[in-house]
């Protein structure tokens, strides 16, 4: 008897203590200032009580952390990450992760290249992601920078320039549907975790291996182009007017990231909200992010 009590009384305790949350913020943002993801930690913080929340400062400072999301290469920053994630002790029984913008794709590249080693991902929710990546950048997001006017013009002309793919993380998931051959052999970020040109088992393996991967779609984005990336939805290879959605595509045809049998098994959700790039009000994440997929997951 004494010993079933004992076990009731872990099975309560495990069920009470809420899953930790990683967030990874966007381009021109930080992780840690009080009107933006620090805001946001606060704020699960609230809705969660006794939830552990880190969110990832790419860096030594506030500062940059910001230049990073420009200038250091995504993959050095998942490097970082993955080492970072695996040294916390609070996350080995296993974490959800939230993406803010690139910080959607980062956080998908790091369950596909060490989810294995850091801790078992549990659910993924990509916000505003760019999983297809980008044919246009109009605006930089949460912060209004100079730099931007730079960025957008190296794009449109440069984005696959060797030196440009190493010095600019934006090149990284640009994506010419006028040139796609030069997109798959010279994207040093995106074509790779898309399994653009072989496939990589552990990439599949270990994205599969969530419980959920939530794709957010904000439908008044004019920030990200096409805003369909953000379902995993682009232009058709060739011209850059007509979208194709995730189902038509080749990636999905062909299954090069297990994202047919995620879809089949239940376990790709794709949600909408009206809105600009990352606006949703806290009552709409309460009841289809918050219940759904943090609470005692």
């Amino acid at each position: 008897m004494k010993s079933l009590w004992i076990l009731l009384f872990l099975f309560k305790f495990c069920a009470a203590t809420p899953t930790p949350i990683v967030l990874w913020h966007g381009m021109g943002d930080t992780c840690c200032v009080s009107f933006s993801l620090g805001y946001f930690k606060q704020y699960l913080e609230r809705s969660i009580p006794g939830v552990y929340v880190t969110s990832l400062r790419i860096g030594n400072s506030a500062i940059e952390d910001f230049e990073n999301g420009y200038f250091m290469h995504p993959n050095k920053q998942i490097d970082y990450v993955c080492d970072k994630l695996a040294l916390d002790p609070k996350l080995h029984n296993g974490f959800n992760a939230i993406g803010f913008s690139q910080g959607s794709q980062f956080l998908r590249a790091v369950v596909q290249r060490c989810g294995n080693r850091v801790g078992p991902v549990k659910n993924l929710i990509s916000l505003g992601g760019q999983h297809q990546g980008v044919y246009g950048l109009p605006n930089c997001g949460a912060l209004q920078h100079e730099t931007c006017d730079y960025v957008r013009k190296l794009l449109n002309y440069a984005a696959y320039y060797s030196w440009v793919q190493k010095s600019l993380v934006q090149a990284t998931y640009w994506h010419d549907p006028l040139d796609e051959e030069t997109y798959k052999t010279r994207s040093e970020f995106l074509a790779d975790i898309n399994n653009e040109m072989r496939i990589n088992k552990t990439y599949v393996d270990n994205l599969n291996s969530l419980e959920h991967f939530v794709l957010v779609k904000f439908d008044n984005d004019t920030i990200v182009q096409p805003k369909e990336t953000e379902w995993f939805g682009f232009y058709a290879p060739g011209q850059a007017n007509k979208i194709i959605t995730l189902q038509e595509s080749d990636l999905y045809v062909q299954d090069r990231l297990g994202l047919k049998w995620m879809n089949e098994a239940g376990k790709l959700v794709f949600l909408s909200t009206p809105g600009q790039h990352l606006s949703f009000s806290e009552e709409w994440f309460q009841r289809n992010i918050i219940k759904p997929y943090l609470i005692n997951h």
